[in-house]
């Protein structure tokens, strides 16, 4: 099978990997869509350690073709996902209060174990969410996560302001329901949020910069919330009194559980979010990478599998 795997020099090779046989619990996905994400981009640079020889991909998803023994949770037929929470060890404090991703024995897609970067993968199948009936996977393989945006405005109900550094970015949020939007290059973020509405209620950071987070913590009111998603090499910058005195909390948030990936997809089903995804061959991954690196990629590019 064809496969997008880390290379020594920290580049992504397109090679020929055999599957092994599937064991107990396990089923084996014939992969249609996956999304290529900014941390498919660490792994591959190295940013969490080498991880040579591993296949990238946490945004799958793909058809069962077989199942191991003792499997209940899947069939031969089910669309099923494959994203970065591959299993945990379902037994300690955070398997059993609903904190699982938090789990310290857990293991990632496209990281500790192979991902979905290739024409087939193997998933533990009590950890693989279905992908409901009418979703096109390809919008589902974009991991919803540049649907941030769709998500506060359709499902919460809530004004939305959209930073971001590239125009074509804040177009793109525009037409995604954004209700003001700035450009951080050519504005002081945090004094024209203050002046405009005072302060903000909530603040979601995706992006790969300090200065993204710094502006956040200016930006938030009185307990606020900022969350982290993004994951910058630096140290965010934190006036401790003002987070002790105003009572801001800080969260940070790298993935969500099998509930949570259910429910999204969900949303997606019922129309509630539209994923903007373009598709893009598997030849093409180095290529992507680059254009990631030079915020050129709007919405979620995704690798197609049913083409080959």
């Amino acid at each position: 099978m064809k496969a997008a795997v880390v290379t020594a020099d920290h580049q992504v090779a397109v090679v020929e990997k055999n599957i092994r046989p599937l064991q107990s619990g396990e089923a084996l996905l014939q992969m249609e869509y996956c999304g290529v994400c900014h941390t498919d981009l660490h792994v591959k640079n190295g940013d969490f350690g080498d991880k040579t020889g591993v296949t990238l991909g946490h945004e799958g998803i793909g058809v069962v073709t077989a199942i191991g023994p003792g499997v209940t949770s899947l069939k031969v037929g089910d669309r099923a996902s494959v994203a970065w929470f591959f299993e945990g060890c379902g037994y300690c404090e955070y398997c059993v209060t609903g904190n699982e991703t938090l789990c310290r024995s857990v293991k990632n897609s496209g990281y500790t174990v192979d991902g979905g970067m290739a024409e087939a993968c193997i998933v533990t199948a009590d950890y693989a969410v279905k992908v409901p009936e009418g979703l096109d996977p390809a919008a589902a393989s974009s991991g919803l996560g540049n649907l941030a945006l769709q998500y506060a405005k359709n499902v919460f109900n809530t004004k939305v302001i959209a930073v971001d550094v590239n125009e074509e970015q804040l177009k793109l949020a525009r037409e995604m329901g954004a209700d003001w939007v700035i450009n951080a290059c050519t504005e002081e973020v945090a004094k024209m949020i203050q002046k405009k509405i005072g302060r903000a209620h909530a603040a979601i950071v995706t992006a790969v910069a300090k200065e993204a987070f710094n502006s956040s913590v200016d930006a938030i009111r009185a307990g606020g919330r900022i969350v982290a998603v993004g994951l910058p090499s630096e140290a965010m910058k934190l006036n401790i009194p003002r987070l002790v005195l105003d009572g801001i909390q800080v969260i940070g948030s790298l993935v969500g559980t099998r509930n949570d990936l259910a429910e999204a997809f969900a949303f997606a089903a019922e129309g509630k979010v539209v994923p903007k995804v373009t598709c893009r061959p598997i030849e093409d991954i180095n290529a992507i990478f680059n254009e990631m690196e030079q915020s050129k990629i709007k919405g979620r590019m995704v690798i197609d599998f049913r083409s080959h």
